[in-house]
């Protein structure tokens, strides 16, 4: 599990010729990556009488920005199965008509894990995006900085996570659901652009 390992042997299993880890693990990553300066600006905020106004909402963020990063951290490891369902689905034999056929089939099943994992990882960014734009002006002023790394770490998760949605749509057997997918993911990066512009307009 990737929440056990050491941050140097994720990287060395990344660069090693092995399917996954791959771009939808550290789009993952990244986001992950986020959510916890989140939730660091929130602990250093709370407790503060500079900031008691904002108590109550500082703690909601602390909880809501948890439930993000658990998402995100799940997320590295479903697109590594996922990927590694595709990889070997690919592999298989496809000498008959019979053998073409069932490798089709399992190519677009496997498809449906691959652009799923990436999408549920973008929807939980864009949560963090939200909870990151509430946080400015409303938290520890000398952690503004973090907030805007969290945007930037946040956005580039979706940007990045994207390429893998958009990457599986197209084996899906079920196109209405393709379909889908691809509009949910422009709009996640269309809102996602508009938050991160927000949060940084003053950066």
């Amino acid at each position: 599990m990737t929440e056990n390992q050491k941050i140097i042997d994720f990287l060395n299993e990344l660069k090693s010729a092995a399917p996954a880890p791959g771009g939808g693990a550290v789009a993952a990553l990244t986001g992950a990556q986020g959510a916890a300066l989140i939730m660091m600006v929130a602990n250093l905020t709370l407790g503060k009488k500079k900031y008691e106004e904002y108590e109550e909402l500082n703690q909601q963020t602390l909880k809501e920005a948890q439930e993000v990063l658990t998402k995100l951290i799940q997320g590295i490891d479903e697109d590594k199965e996922a990927f590694t369902g595709v990889s070997d689905a690919y592999a298989l034999p496809k000498s008959t008509d019979e053998e073409k056929a069932a490798r089709k089939a399992a190519i677009a099943e496997a498809s449906v894990a691959a652009g799923l994992a990436p999408l549920n990882a973008c929807r939980a960014a864009l949560a963090g995006l939200h909870l990151t734009k509430e946080m400015i002006g409303k938290s520890n002023k000398q952690l503004v900085s973090d907030l805007y790394v969290a945007a930037l770490n946040l956005n580039a998760c979706i940007q990045a996570a994207k390429m893998n949605v958009v990457a599986n749509t197209p084996a899906l057997t079920d196109r209405k659901q393709a379909e889908e997918w691809n509009r949910e993911i422009a709009s996640i990066v269309e809102e996602a652009n508009t938050l991160t512009g927000e949060i940084l307009k003053d950066a």
